[in-house]
């Protein structure tokens, strides 16, 4: 009976070492890393897409803006609930102080 486990905890072992532990090669994380780090910034040679974001629903105060409305990604300000699309270009403004 023993030995039966000895065997079976030795197969078990073997298969591990063959299969290895299951996680990504160190080299294949970095692609995935640096793969994903491009997806987050869009080219903005072919779009101009942006959001602005504002203080309330009423959209009168602007608070921040990302995108490529400014022939290269822009981002400044802060992000809110509230936001809307846009594809011009939104230069950073001065946000008085409350």
């Amino acid at each position: 009976m023993q030995a039966g486990r000895f065997v079976s905890g030795a197969l078990l072992a073997v298969g591990v070492l063959l299969a290895g532990c299951g996680g990504p090669s160190e080299e294949a994380v970095g692609e995935q890393e640096s793969t994903s780090r491009e997806g987050l910034v869009p080219d903005c040679s072919i779009t101009s897409a942006g959001t602005v974001y504002y203080t309330s629903s009423t959209r009168l105060r602007i608070v921040g803006y990302r995108g490529c409305g400014c022939g290269s990604w822009t981002s400044w300000g802060t992000t809110s609930t509230y936001a809307q699309s846009t594809n011009a270009c939104i230069p950073p403004v001065s946000i008085p102080e409350d």
